[in-house]
């Protein structure tokens, strides 16, 4: 299995100076940083566009930022994100008319593909596509907002997608973003997850460091 990643999600930080948040995060022990990308269309939400990507990135953010579009259509995106400084790009296969394009545009703009499964959406849904991907992020709750609780089902997921991806030798990280916290991470991580997308559990805690520290230890 591959090296575990925490990625904070600034979907939680304090937007007023979220360049500094993001630094603390990441000198706190971060490896990754997570951006949450909602059109209010494709979900019920709003969010941030790549030129907070950029912004980060023209603060002195190095750290691989990993952008989850939920958002339709999903390909002009794809290059902005990519301009912007993103390192993986992630998309729900529903939100593309054509997922073999869109996953061949990704990596044509230097960024690495990802595919992202709602509680609800089948592992099939995967098929013919898993290795051409970097990664598969596994939804433990219904996008929209911050803050929702983990779908325990979603663990069995999690346990036959590592057998997947195991059982055909593939180079495919296992992102999983929901609900994440100090309390369930253990039971996540043992499940087949290798990359932990955490919002509110890191950015509600008053030492950024500690609780990463913390949630590393849970998943040596």
């Amino acid at each position: 299995m591959q090296e575990k990643i925490i990625a904070p999600s600034i979907l939680s930080a304090d937007f007023a100076n979220l360049g500094e948040e993001v630094t603390t995060v990441v000198n706190g022990g971060a490896n990754w940083i997570h951006f949450d990308v909602m059109d209010n269309h494709f979900v019920p939400n709003l969010t941030i566009g790549p030129m907070v990507c950029k912004a980060l990135r023209d603060y002195g953010v190095e750290v691989p930022i990993d952008v989850h579009l939920m958002a339709q259509p999903v390909d002009r995106l794809i290059k902005e994100f990519a301009e912007a400084g993103a390192t993986y790009i992630s998309f729900h296969p529903e939100a593309s008319d054509d997922v073999g394009a869109s996953i061949e545009s990704i990596r044509s703009f230097g960024c690495k593909p990802a595919l992202v499964l709602n509680p609800d959406v089948n592992l099939d849904r995967l098929e013919g596509y898993l290795k051409n991907l970097d990664m598969v992020l596994l939804m433990s709750v219904f996008p929209g907002f911050g803050g929702q609780e983990f779908i325990p089902a979603v663990i069995e997921k999690i346990k036959e997608l590592r057998q997947m991806i195991d059982g055909l030798d593939l180079d495919v990280r296992l992102e999983i973003d929901g609900g994440i916290k100090l309390e369930n991470i253990s039971e996540v991580s043992l499940a087949g997850a290798d990359t932990f997308v955490a919002g509110s559990a890191i950015f509600g805690e008053k030492s950024y460091k500690e609780v990463i520290s913390k949630m590393q230890k849970c998943i040596e």
